[in-house]
């Protein structure tokens, strides 16, 4: 089946820099977008970054654009989160899904994806 590994979250500081990765197994990594989204104590799930299974159309959510970044090795089956200047607002677990359909740029929205991570909590003091 397929699963998926977060790992990479942790205590920062203010302005400080954190990557996440994913691990994916159960299936041919290659073909499916990923995505990343996180999700604060009390709030809603909100869509961050995704990557399509090509890897050639990444995109962020306009709240972390020019901090984040998201790429992909395909040849370790894992997505990166790169995140530089966080801020305390950035607190939040963070998920990592794929969709169950191949070849998708990967959704914007949480119910665009079937698998999903444990999360890995990551929180920016300030």
């Amino acid at each position: 089946q397929v699963q998926l590994v977060e790992s990479g979250g942790g205590l920062v500081q203010a302005g400080g820099s954190l990557r996440l990765s994913c691990l994916a197994s159960g299936r041919n990594f290659s073909a499916y977008a990923m995505g990343w989204f996180r999700q604060g104590l009390g709030k809603e799930r909100d869509f961050v970054a995704a990557i399509s299974w090509s890897g050639r159309s990444p995109y962020v959510a306009r709240s972390v654009r020019g901090r984040f970044t998201i790429s992909r090795d395909n040849t370790k089956n894992t997505v990166y989160l790169q995140m530089h200047s966080l801020k305390p607002e950035d607190t939040a677990v963070y998920y990592c899904a794929s969709p169950q359909l191949s070849r998708t740029l990967g959704g914007m929205t949480w119910q665009e994806y079937d698998y999903w991570g444990q999360g890995t909590q990551v929180t920016v003091s300030s």
